[in-house]
């Protein structure tokens, strides 16, 4: 249950409440603003606060001239606060940015033993060809989110836990934002990142839960050495 300060907290929770109640899923409509006035016995406004709120948390969907829905159900309000909390932290060595590639970090060592059981002895040309594309593109200089992303969906898509296939894919969409957002240079040994992704996939193929570990850490080895100087820099232009 989300917990939110304010006068309509109350009706926030009771629109919770009923959504779990009535069962309804993600792309459900809601009942309309007159009928949750009438079931909740509240006002109009006091809906419309909540329906707000319940809107920005993604918990429900306003489709102008369609109506309200279930919505998604998404971490966007996480991606668009950490977001924030990045611009805000931009003077202070880009301590958001670090704190969340630590956890990716975290997430991606989290799960290997489950990865290898997944994908020991198995074959997978997807995955090859988006290491394959970064590799292309690495080699002309050009940045590859897209294809990066891609590897990762589809690396953690087999994956039975939902929400952290969800956070996992969060924290990227933080960390490629952030990275343009604070004018962070592309790291100059940014094929060390690709060898890495194509060393996590040859270790997880190959049932060895160790040098996919030891891969992942590699993975994001020329990251940590941009933030470095990148903090560095920060630092020496503020006391010049």
């Amino acid at each position: 249950m989300v917990r939110t300060k304010g006068a309509g907290n109350g009706t926030v929770e009771r629109i919770q409440d009923l959504i779990l109640a009535e069962g309804l899923v993600p792309g459900d409509p809601m009942p309309t603003e007159t009928a949750l006035c009438e079931r909740l016995e509240i006002s109009r406004s006091s809906v419309r606060e909540a329906m707000r709120t319940l809107a920005s948390l993604d918990i429900v969907e306003v489709r102008h001239g369609h109506g309200t829905f279930v919505g998604q159900l998404s971490l966007a309000p996480l991606v668009d606060g950490l977001l924030f909390r990045a611009r805000l932290d931009d003077g202070n060595d880009l301590r958001a940015l670090r704190e969340v590639v630590e956890l990716r970090i975290a997430l991606d060592l989290s799960v290997a033993d489950q990865l290898v059981e997944i994908y020991r002895g198995s074959v997978n040309p997807e995955l090859e060809s988006h290491v394959a594309e970064m590799r292309d593109l690495a080699g002309r200089r050009q940045p590859f989110p897209e294809a990066d992303a891609a590897f990762h969906n589809a690396l953690f898509s087999r994956l039975p836990n939902s929400l952290l296939r969800q956070l996992a894919q969060a924290f990227w969409e933080i960390h490629t934002t952030a990275v343009p957002m604070l004018n962070i240079a592309q790291a100059d040994d940014i094929l060390v990142t690709v060898d890495a992704h194509q060393a996590m996939l040859t270790a997880l193929e190959a049932g060895d839960a160790d040098a996919y570990r030891e891969a992942v850490v590699e993975h994001y080895r020329p990251l940590g050495r941009t933030l470095d100087a990148a903090g560095r820099a920060e630092t020496g232009a503020v006391r010049a």
